[in-house]
């Protein structure tokens, strides 16, 4: 990215760099960030207690062939992780789990690229959550699927072992008190 098209962009929104141009990453409102952030909970306890790795936000940008994505949701095992620690800025390279969550303006053509993107820069596994339909896809390829609704369980087998969430969990609304 150029010192001028820096300059330009609002510090205040998060952007990804997609074919060399910066692309503003769209906030997706309170539901999808909840949705993000109870799955990101229960991944990070059982990641944690395990040792398994590193789960981060929508805020951890990686590297994804010659891109920068911000996925909603990501997981790096604990075995890629350098000695030195997590870098202060970007990782240099794919996640081990992508997880993108639909927002009522994402198009199916940009999804479905970005899920080949990241297969191509060596993700294991990307999943695709639908808020508004409450329903995970799990990609174990490009062309392999698993479709989970909210009377299933969510695992996630060699990439995340002994991981289970009923998918109604991460749907959950809030309860008041």
């Amino acid at each position: 990215m150029s010192v001028t098209t820096e300059t330009l962009l609002d510090a205040e929104k998060e952007y990804e760099i997609v074919d060399g141009q910066p692309v503003e990453k769209v906030s997706g409102g309170a539901r999808h960030s909840g949705v993000g952030t109870r799955l990101s909970a229960r991944l990070g306890m059982h990641c944690e207690a395990n040792n398994l790795g590193g789960v981060y936000g929508p805020d951890t940008t990686f590297k994804i062939g010659r891109n920068e994505r911000l996925p909603d949701v990501s997981f790096v095992s604990a075995a890629r992780i350098p000695e030195e620690g997590e870098p202060e800025t970007l990782w240099p390279f794919a996640p081990d789990l992508a997880v993108e969550i639909i927002s009522p303006n994402d198009l199916y053509e940009k999804m479905n690229s970005k899920m080949r993107e990241y297969f191509d820069a060596g993700v294991r596994e990307v999943w695709l959550i639908s808020p508004e339909h409450k329903m995970v896809t799990i990609y174990h390829s490009p062309t392999q699927t698993t479709i989970l609704t909210e009377q299933d369980e969510l695992t996630s087998g060699d990439l995340l072992p002994g991981f289970r969430c009923p998918v109604s969990e991460i749907f959950k609304t809030p309860s008041r008190a």
